[in-house]
Formats: structure tokens, C-alpha cells, sequence
């Protein structure tokens, strides 16, 4: 977020340049604007790899857990049959 924030104050300072300078420094402006605009798109596909990882992470510990609990299950259901048999 400290970046983003970083970035977006930045992009306001430049477009403020952009609006009283000469064409040479417009032009840099335009370069470092593009700059910053793409390590803004580089933090937010960051972001958003570590946010598929966490859910990739979360699906496989709930399969695991899903699976504890059906061998659970099974082992009740086994336990009452041979209780039924009895």
C-alpha cells in the first residue's frame, strides 16, 4: 500500500509538472510518468500472485481437512457396523 501510495503521489506531482514546463522536461515527465505507471502494474501482479497463492494454499489445507474428517467418517461408520453385527 506504501508504494501505491508512493506511486500515486508521484503521478500527482508529474501531472502538476507537466503543466508548467518546457518540452524537454515534459518529455521526461512523460518517461518517469510511464515509469512509475508501470511499477504500479508490477506491484499489483505481485499482489495479486501472492493472492492466488494464498487461496491455491487455502483450497489444498481445506481438501486435507475435508479428507481427515471423510476417513473420520468412515471410521464411525465401520465402528457402528460392527456394533450392528453385535
Amino acid at each position: 500500500m506504501k508504494k501505491m501510495k508512493k506511486a500515486l503521489l508521484g503521478l500527482a506531482c508529474i501531472a502538476t509538472l507537466m503543466t508548467s514546463c518546457k518540452k524537454e522536461t515534459k518529455d521526461e515527465v512523460k518517461e518517469a510518468t510511464e515509469a512509475v505507471g508501470n511499477e504500479m502494474e508490477e506491484a499489483i501482479d505481485t499482489a495479486a500472485v501472492k493472492v492466488d497463492a494464498a487461496a491455491d494454499s487455502t483450497k489444498v489445507k481445506a481438501g486435507e481437512v475435508l479428507e481427515k474428517g471423510a476417513d473420520k467418517m468412515n471410521q464411525a461408520a465401520e465402528k457402528l457396523k460392527e456394533a450392528a453385527k453385535k
